[in-house]
């Protein structure tokens, strides 16, 4: 008796070993397993058609992104340094000397300036109107390829419903092939369809965060600009005093 508990004890300990070696392996497999591989992976399943597609509007969209990014930054400058700067410069040495001072600079508030200088001799209000008409001129360059932008955040998850659509009518193919409605037969072609509606989201939802950083960072340049050119023409009025 004594020697038949101890077979089984013995048994017992086998088997829950065994048991535990192979969570273990199942654990060290999961952990080896990166997110890059993982993501690759789901890629290729989604199929190279769609989901290609997806990730070209996810690159060119970056591209434009990271773009318009670096020009914002760029044309980002301290305006009321610049004010304070052609301040001097008229007081001290008169349109010529706040000229200088405005193509030194780099940015559109200062470009604007310069425009605004240009046209004073004429009048404050022919520079009030150059400083305006610049101004549009300098917007639209801010907001160059913007629609672009929308447009790749728009096409993104439209062309991963498109293979959604594409890959549920591959599942009724199969369906239809294998006169069978099981499991198997679908899953292949509903895993597509979940996959391409999944990698389009996720680029439109980077994109668009993106998108509405650049949008916020135009209209804070095009604020400043908007202040800045009031107090351009304040000081052209204070000059011609």
């Amino acid at each position: 008796m004594k020697k038949a508990v101890n077979v089984l004890t013995l048994t017992g300990v086998m088997f829950f070993g065994a048991i535990q070696s192979t969570f273990a392996q199942e654990a060290a497999s999961t952990v080896e397993k990166t997110f890059h591989q993982d993501l690759k992976q789901r890629f290729i399943e989604g199929g190279p058609g769609f989901m290609g597609i997806v990730l070209v509007t996810l690159i060119l969209g970056l591209a434009i992104a990271i773009e318009r990014i670096i020009y914002l930054n760029m044309a980002t400058t301290n305006t009321k340094k610049l004010v304070a700067s052609v301040d001097d410069a008229l007081s001290s040495g008169g349109l010529e000397a706040a000229k200088e001072v405005c193509r030194n600079t780099k940015g559109p508030v200062a470009s604007i300036f310069y425009q605004g200088l240009e046209r004073s001799e004429e009048g404050i209000d022919a520079a009030e109107k150059a400083v305006v008409g610049y101004g549009g001129v300098q917007m639209g360059l801010l907001e160059k390829n913007i629609s672009w932008l929308s447009l790749f955040i728009a096409l993104a998850p439209m062309l991963g419903f498109m293979g959604t659509v594409i890959g549920m009518i591959g599942a009724f193919d199969a369906i239809a092939v294998a006169n069978d409605i099981s499991p198997a037969v679908v899953a292949g072609g509903i895993k597509v369809a979940l996959l391409t509606t999944v990698f389009g989201l996720v680029v439109a939802i980077i994109l668009q965060i993106f998108y509405n950083y650049i949008v916020s960072k135009v209209d804070s340049i095009v604020n400043t600009m908007e202040d800045a050119s009031i107090s351009l023409i304040d000081l052209l009025a204070k000059y011609k005093k």
